[in-house]
């Protein structure tokens, strides 16, 4: 388990009073096709409008142009479900995102993302297993939201995970 996500849930200081808060989370909620997805506010910098990635198109990765900077960027639908996310007409946006090492990373989201607070006791560790058996394993926690007449799960993203990385293996020569 990331030692650094964990923290997020156990260890946020309040910047208006100085002292943790260890009762509550705020996540940043967002859908990428039927999953429902959402990242520690700590880890949030910014939420933007979509800029074109660009890339090989081989591989969930890209680059984006965003403020004078050149950063990485994840289309999470291709990540996950294997195939690019469906074009959307109208406003697309970018989640910017910091790991663990101040790198900054973009992710694609075709609707707004909602602000949610929940009480820490409902935000739950993902069994190491089932990350390692599944794609999501970019996740590291899950919880259960009601959002209208609807149960959703909520699997809560792992920043230091988005980026896969490539063995020498998965080059062709």
């Amino acid at each position: 388990m990331n030692t650094k996500t964990t923290s997020y849930y156990t260890n946020v200081v309040d910047s208006y009073t100085g002292q943790a808060d260890t009762s509550h989370r705020k996540l940043l909620l967002f859908q990428t096709g039927t999953l429902h997805l959402a990242l520690p506010v700590e880890s949030v910098k910014k939420i933007t409008h979509y800029t074109p990635l660009q890339g090989s198109g081989t591989t969930a990765v890209g680059l984006i142009h965003v403020e004078e900077m050149e950063i990485t960027a994840i289309d999470l639908h291709k990540r996950l479900f294997k195939v690019s996310q469906p074009s959307i007409e109208g406003r697309q946006f970018l989640i910017l995102a910091k790991n663990s090492i101040d790198e900054l990373l973009g992710i694609l989201v075709s609707e707004t993302p909602s602000l949610l607070e929940l009480p820490l006791n409902q935000i739950r560790t993902l069994p190491e297993s089932y990350r390692r058996g599944d794609t999501l394993e970019i996740a590291s926690h899950v919880t259960r939201v009601q959002q209208n007449d609807r149960l959703l799960t909520v699997f809560i993203l792992d920043v230091d995970r988005l980026v896969p990385s490539m063995a020498m293996g998965d080059f062709v020569f």
